[in-house]
């Protein structure tokens, strides 16, 4: 009799615990780092740390604009490898979706974040904006001479063009389709606009540092045209540019722990 009672106990215990035990497990994070870089960047695989500590379900993939890839999908077919790493998620068992990016990868978060149903974005010191006249000061040629290519029906064949990173320009080597589709001033790449057309429901978490280029435009940049969401947060850390994923752990935990 004493043993049935205590299998009762234990039965009722795990019935009890179980699900808050699996409620952390349940959120899934697509964690997409930065230009030129890959998940193994010191900052972005910080944080992948920190979340998978958590007990999050992490996927960090090695995006087409790494350095080892370097451009070799266009910003459209780039939503079809998160569309597959946000499968994988679910697979796993996630049944809450974010997609996190780091600089550009907070870029193409906050776009898939207007085409897909999540349940929330985090843009992470968001970089890449090829509507700015300074940008496009520094790439404008190479737009129009992709755009030339494109004319001639040459969209598909390599040729080279600038880009720019942290206020150094160097080439690269792309077809200009490609090119276009990432630097194209009225292309997918545009904060502002995109941050106006996420879905409404998705929460968005943006976070800056005050040593960051695009700290001092401020909330109105782009934050500010987002649907209303009451998870909605603008974030400011005391950190750079490249150190910003690391140095927003913690404030980045505590946020997705609102939706657990």
């Amino acid at each position: 009799m004493l043993k049935r009672k205590v299998i009762f106990f234990i039965l009722i215990a795990l019935f009890i615990i179980a699900p808050v035990c699996e409620a952390g497990s349940k959120i899934g994070v697509v964690l997409m780092h930065g230009k030129n870089g890959s998940p193994a960047t010191p900052s972005v695989s910080r944080l992948a740390g920190r979340l998978d500590f958590e007990g999050y379900i992490v996927i960090a993939p090695d995006m087409p604009y790494s350095r080892a890839r370097q451009y070799d999908k266009g910003y459209e077919e780039t939503v079809v490898e998160i569309d597959g790493a946000v499968a994988e998620l679910k697979k796993r068992g996630a049944n809450r979706i974010f997609i996190a990016g780091h600089s550009l990868g907070a870029n193409i978060a906050l776009y898939y974040g207007t085409i897909r149903a999540v349940d929330g974005v985090l843009a992470i010191a968001p970089g890449h904006v090829p509507e700015t006249p300074q940008f496009q000061e520094r790439i404008g040629d190479s737009v129009e001479q992709a755009k030339v290519l494109l004319k001639e029906g040459k969209g598909d064949e390599r040729a080279r063009f600038q880009d720019t990173d942290r206020g150094i320009n160097y080439t690269i080597r792309v077809t200009p389709k490609i090119y276009l589709s990432w630097f194209d001033p009225d292309g997918h790449a545009i904060l502002p606009r995109n941050a106006a057309a996420l879905k409404p429901g998705t929460a968005l978490l943006w976070v800056i540092g005050t040593q960051d280029r695009l700290y001092k435009k401020g909330s109105a940049y782009a934050f500010d045209k987002v649907p209303a969401n009451v998870n909605n947060k603008y974030l400011v850390v005391d950190s750079d540019h490249m150190d910003t994923p690391k140095d927003a752990a913690e404030e980045i935990v505590k946020w997705l722990k609102h939706f657990e």
